[in-house]
């Protein structure tokens, strides 16, 4: 395989960084492999994928940024708008082979499992926003796997912090909004915005000589995709109980038919898209288990998100929303997560009172008649709420 830079490596050449702590990475993955159940642990052939998996990119879209890097004409910007345009009659070439890709859609996709996933996670109100900053973004931030690309891209401080935070929130609301996966849906459309992101930022690393290809393979690789994806739909609906949040057993199964989807969209493997939780549960266990234990990106970035509302709260505020940071962290994670990243224990009260408001809310309200209703108007207030404390319009 060869980067840009001109640098060659081999296929079969395994990242350092896999397996690097065996002892850490079974002890941070043993709560997964409890979940998955029997037969949890990765066969042969699955760890001989998660070392390949390391070295393999998204090639259609890499290929698709070095045709309009090589053509006179054309800028990532054209791409760009002509995703956002929708299907066109005077797309160029160099664009229709990929537009037409991802048009046709896979042969499982299930349009009434995307609404029925779209809109369980809209009910799910304010604690999906909980689940997705603290157990699922700061959840990731505990091992030092992924976070190289990130940091070079300048997400290190509070402020950038909370605006990666309001891009992916907005980026989950066009995802989950009604018809947005729909070919022309928002949701759709800005999926294929960040894919297209994706292999710019990893074309741009591929091509830097300061990159340690031998010690991380590809700077954004088909494992870590993966893995990611796992934190949006897996991990997102373990951390929702955890809060007491009602989840039926049929909308677990749309929400993880949803974010599949999205995860083809966005160029994840076909064998990497879990169709199911237990599935889920199974695949994000050998993550974990095999990624390296966290570093001080890992501590720098926990403890940003941590602190990333400093700059537009003061006084009791800024202490409030810090305290429940960390106390919201402190049940979503554990104690063990928690001293990995650099960050404070603290008492569990906020997961405790959430428990207590679902309990009432989710697990009561929701069973009523008329109450999926109800809880889809209560999370589209919250949403709206949240947006306007960040100054910025919840989407359509």
């Amino acid at each position: 395989m060869e980067c840009e830079s001109g640098l060659t490596y081999r296929r079969g050449m395994v990242p350092t960084r896999f397996g690097a702590d065996r002892d850490w990475g079974e002890r941070a993955a043993r709560p997964l492999r409890l979940l998955a159940g029997a037969g949890a642990r990765p066969t042969g052939a699955e760890i001989s994928a998660l070392e390949a998996g390391l070295n393999r990119r998204d090639e259609p879209a890499a290929a698709l940024i070095k045709a309009v890097r090589e053509s006179p004409d054309l800028t990532i910007r054209d791409l760009h708008r002509f995703i956002a345009a929708g299907p066109a009659d005077d797309v160029p070439p160099t664009f229709q082979t990929f537009l037409a890709a991802v048009r046709k859609r896979p042969a499982w996709l299930d349009d009434d499992l995307l609404a029925r996933g779209a809109e369980a996670c809209r009910a799910f109100g304010m604690d999906a926003g909980l689940v997705l900053a603290y157990g699922s973004l700061l959840g990731g931030y505990r091992t030092g796997a992924a976070l190289e690309p990130l940091v070079r891209t300048g997400r290190l401080t509070g402020g950038e912090t909370l605006r990666r935070i309001k891009e992916t929130s907005i980026w989950w609301r066009a995802v989950t909004a009604p018809g947005g996966m729909a070919p022309d849906g928002a949701g759709f459309r800005t999926t294929l915005h960040v894919r297209v992101m994706h292999a710019l930022v990893n074309a741009s690393l591929e091509a830097d000589p300061s990159w340690d290809h031998t010690g991380r393979g590809v700077p954004i690789n088909q494992y870590d995709q993966a893995s990611t994806l796992g934190v949006f739909s897996t991990s997102f609906l373990l951390h929702l109980r955890l809060l007491g949040v009602r989840v039926s057993r049929d909308d677990a199964r749309a929400v993880m038919h949803l974010w599949c989807y999205v995860g083809w969209l966005l160029g994840v493997d076909e064998e990497w898209l879990p169709h199911t939780e237990k599935q889920g549960r199974r695949q994000l266990y050998h993550f974990l288990s095999y990624d390296p234990p966290p570093d001080a990106n890992s501590v720098a970035l926990a403890r940003a998100l941590i602190e990333m509302t400093d700059d537009v709260t003061s006084g009791w505020r800024r202490l409030y929303e810090r305290e429940r940071a960390l106390s919201v962290s402190t049940w979503l994670l554990g104690r063990a997560a928690m001293r990995d990243l650099g960050l404070p224990y603290r008492p569990p009260w906020y997961g405790l009172t959430r428990i207590a408001a679902n309990a009432l809310v989710s697990q009561g309200l929701g069973r009523l008649p008329g109450g999926r209703s109800r809880l889809l108007a209560r999370g589209d207030r919250q949403a709206r709420a949240q947006f306007a404390r960040w100054g910025a319009t919840l989407p359509a």
